[in-house]
């Protein structure tokens, strides 16, 4: 049973989550927060296994309360919920540990299937918050005198396929399907991406995929 934590300032979006979860065999909702300080009291009692965190909430925001609570449990999975025009806060939920994103009108089996792969360790995002980030990352480097550090020829032949499918996004399994690997073996080439490149998460190494012109082929 995956245990989550829905946090969002509106009671009409938590009422909205809790039908929508409450059909899913496999999710229990643990509890309900309109704030971040409540998320971060909430997330030390409940110890759920992922939270979906609003970002503008009165009070202390969704960017704060993932850093907190992260900085008591590691183990907890955070899955920022954005607004199309929330894009002033996409690193920075990233950089305080966000493990993926999601657009509040996404569409619900889409969603169910975010919170399974949050759960399993992965890094959900709506494509449009990757080109949002991408576009970010381009004007950050545009505005940089400093030379980017973009460590792509140490990777191996499977590890760029890899990379280049994490870039449109593809799950573990939808990787192993189209290269013919084993998830294990996924898993592994991730995890060398990460360790390589010095991108810490899923989403770093999709938007480096991106801005490197590492497409699938």
């Amino acid at each position: 049973m995956i245990r989550i934590l829905v946090v969002d300032d509106q009671q009409l979006v938590r009422m909205g989550l809790r039908m929508l979860f409450e059909q899913a065999p496999d999710i229990e909702i643990q509890g309900e927060a309109d704030n971040g300080a409540e998320a971060v009291r909430l997330a030390e009692r409940l110890t759920p296994d992922v939270v979906l965190m609003d970002l503008r909430m009165p009070g202390m925001d969704g960017i704060t309360a993932t850093r907190r609570i992260l900085a008591a449990r590691p183990a907890t999975r955070v899955v920022a919920l954005t607004t199309f025009d929330d894009d002033d806060h996409l690193y920075p939920v990233l950089a305080a540990g966000a493990c993926g994103f999601l657009v509040k009108d996404t569409p619900p089996a889409e969603l169910l299937a975010a919170v399974r792969r949050a759960a399993g360790g992965e890094a959900p995002f709506s494509p449009d918050i990757l080109n949002r980030l991408v576009a970010q990352a381009l004007h950050a480097r545009s505005s940089s005198d400093s030379p980017t550090d973009l460590p792509v020829p140490a990777i191996t032949p499977r590890e760029r396929e890899v990379l280049g499918l994490l870039g449109v996004g593809l799950s573990n399994k939808e990787i192993a399907d189209r290269l013919h690997l084993g998830v294990t073996t996924v898993k592994t080439h991730v995890a060398s991406l990460m360790a390589k490149t010095g991108r810490d998460n899923r989403i770093r190494l999709a938007v480096l995929a991106v801005l490197t012109g590492i497409t699938p082929d």
